[in-house]
């Protein structure tokens, strides 16, 4: 069943459950490990909300399809999946520091924690899939288009996470109201020709199946796209 149709049916319940049976084959050391993240995104994100849900449903079908459709067994890169937005969205709780300290500041410190909760390869791929502070003078779209761009260019595996992350927005645009479609379609639209050019180079950690699964959600998604800005 798509994750999107577990979450339509049976909800959050319904993707803890798919997201257990999907690493109860791993190691038991990887497994508390995965637990544990989770643990940590259910409670920096417990009162997020993505309009219809909760927003820990994005995180869980984010880990849920690398693993399933990308393949991925790599615990470093599923827990930093889980924990992908903790550094843009909550640094200051999760490095238990004042939310009235600089955004570098909080972002380096939020991003120091992780590593000393997992290792800096974790840190580092959240670090690459978080977006900067904005300068208030240009525009935000441009400026996370150029910040995904430059990021994914330098990590291969921090490609697998965003295009992941990307793919649950774009295909699931369907998924929400019309004006969060709307406005997620303006900010995304430009991006697939880029993610399409990333997915396919060769240093990209996947195999060919899963490459050409992700090309075609990536057609799917810009389908999607073009039907509510174009139609």
């Amino acid at each position: 069943m798509p994750l999107h149709a577990i979450t339509e049916v049976y909800g959050e319940a319904g993707l803890r459950e798919r997201f257990l049976l999907e690493i109860e084959e791993l190691p038991a050391g990887e497994r508390r490990q995965l637990e544990e993240a989770l643990a940590l995104a259910s409670r920096l994100h417990a009162g997020d909300r993505r309009v219809r849900e909760p927003y820990l449903n994005h995180l869980l079908r984010v880990a849920i399809r690398i693993m399933r459709y990308y393949g991925v067994r790599d615990v470093d890169v599923l827990v930093a999946a889980l924990l992908h937005d903790a550094v843009e969205d909550h640094p200051a709780e999760l490095a238990g520091l004042p939310e009235d300290l600089g955004h570098r500041e909080l972002t380096e410190a939020a991003i120091a924690e992780l590593a000393r909760r997992y290792n800096p390869r974790v840190a580092g791929l959240v670090r690459s899939v978080t977006n900067p502070e904005y300068d208030p003078e240009r525009d935000r779209h441009e400026q996370y288009r150029t910040h995904v761009a430059d990021s994914l260019d330098r990590d291969p595996w921090a490609r697998v996470i965003k295009v992941s992350d990307f793919t649950d927005n774009g295909v699931g645009v369907i998924h929400t109201t019309y004006d969060k479609a709307r406005s997620s379609a303006i900010k995304y639209r430009p991006l697939v020709p880029k993610l399409r050019e990333l997915v396919g180079r060769p240093d990209t950690p996947l195999s060919v199946e899963a490459k050409d699964h992700i090309l075609d959600q990536l057609d799917l998604a810009e389908e999607r796209f073009a039907a509510i800005l174009d139609g």
